[in-house]
């Protein structure tokens, strides 16, 4: 045992929505990700018209919000603990390098095809980007569940248990 730290009920919830958020989340990255061999040499009408399919996908960054709030309450419940504060810490820094990536390619394609419902004449470069962006966050969200699970499973080894016996 490393310090051997009881955990509050708390610090259980916050993590479990942590690993729970995220793992949502990472499910929509890797369904972009595993599409992605698949669509990016569609035609562009029929690119244009699978793209509709993610019509309210928006929706998921009240997952995200979640997912964030909770990985940072994890960090500051894991403060006195290394092993598991640190890889909690890049879980988070791993998400934001996610959305870092998505506000910086995907959304301007978004926006500059009206959520791939008007086609400009460079929609094969928004195309790329706008994939390749996909596949990137999807690398950034499976590192930061790795990070999250790293976390807990250092948590698990650091902890006290409730009831010993000698």
């Amino acid at each position: 045992m490393h310090g051997g730290y009881r955990h509050s009920a708390a610090y259980d919830v916050v993590f479990f929505i942590a690993l729970l958020s995220t793992a949502i989340a990472l499910g929509g990255a890797l369904a972009h990700l595993f599409e992605l061999p698949n669509k990016i040499y569609l035609r562009r009408e029929e690119y244009f018209v699978v793209q509709q399919a993610y019509r309210g996908w928006d929706r998921l960054a009240y997952v995200l919000l979640v997912e964030l709030v909770s990985m940072i309450a994890v960090v500051i419940m894991s403060r006195r603990e290394r092993f598991v504060f640190w890889p909690a810490v890049f879980a988070v820094l791993f998400l934001l390098a996610a959305q870092a990536v998505f506000w910086t390619y995907t959304f301007p394609a978004n926006v500059a095809t009206r959520n791939w419902t008007m086609i400009p004449d460079d929609w094969v470069v928004l195309r790329m980007r706008w994939e390749y962006s996909h596949a990137v966050g999807a690398a950034f969200q499976l590192l930061a569940m790795s990070s999250l699970i790293i976390a807990v499973l250092a948590r698990a080894r650091t902890a006290v248990p409730r009831h010993t016996t000698r």
